[in-house]
């Protein structure tokens, strides 16, 4: 009556692996929020220094933009995981220190953000260039600092330019955490792939982990609608905003 992956499943009962599922979805949180918040700070200084910098500093990081761009992810996490470790600890020989072992998690959420620090950068300078220019002028006529103007004046203005495109990356964030399953990193992806392996039961565990990245998807989805509403306040409303 029943086939044979239809009766593994309705017998299986994994309680165990639950707690591991759990685990993974903790630790790619964890890599999304610590790439997703250094990205955004690597954003920062890249969108200003595109906008501001010197001839030489636009160069470079239009470089580094266009490459991690043009560069598919998983490439990018393979050579600067391994080969970042590498090249770190040949500069710390060089140096006369002892090679380290960099923690998974360290270097997880470095990687992803170097990965995130690059669009992070395009998505700010466009929020930048949103600004109307007047309120740029009207601070520096009134003689306000660089970092006064940056608190009250450009982050203020940018945001309801930079939320929509902030809160995709946000989700790429935590999407992209399941690249790290291909260096052996226990995230959500590794542990699924754990547990299906050591069960035979891939239809379970990949379903739950399906279930696990849309809850979050999902919650988030309603967090980053509040922020965006709050960013327009006083905005005049358009269509479509605030979904």
């Amino acid at each position: 009556m029943f086939g044979a992956s239809t009766l593994e499943l309705l017998s299986f009962n994994p309680p165990g692996w639950g707690a591991t599922l759990a685990r993974g979805l903790l630790a790619s949180l964890q890599i999304a929020f610590g790439a997703y918040g250094l990205g955004l700070l690597i954003g920062m200084g890249g969108a200003y220094g595109k906008l501001y910098g010197g001839p030489v500093v636009r160069d470079l990081l239009e470089v580094y933009t266009t490459v991690v761009r043009a560069v598919p992810e998983l490439v990018l996490i393979l050579l600067l995981y391994y080969a970042g470790t590498d090249l770190i600890n040949r500069l710390l020989d060089v140096f006369g220190y002892a090679p380290i072992d960099i923690n998974g998690l360290v270097a997880g959420i470095g990687v992803l953000a170097f990965v995130q620090g690059a669009y992070a950068t395009e998505v700010l300078r466009g929020a930048i260039l949103g600004i109307p220019q007047g309120q740029i002028e009207a601070a520096r006529a009134y003689g306000m600092p660089p970092g006064t103007m940056l608190r009250r004046i450009t982050v203020p203005a940018m945001l309801p330019f930079a939320i929509p495109g902030m809160a995709n990356l946000w989700l790429i964030a935590t999407k992209d955490t399941a690249l790290l399953a291909i260096v052996g990193f226990g995230e959500l992806t590794q542990a699924t792939r754990q547990a299906a392996g050591a069960t035979k039961a891939y239809f379970t565990f990949f379903m739950a982990a399906n279930i696990l990245y849309l809850a979050v998807t999902l919650l988030s989805n309603v967090v980053l609608g509040r922020v965006e509403r709050w960013s327009r306040r006083g905005m005049p409303a358009t269509a479509g905003a605030g979904r």
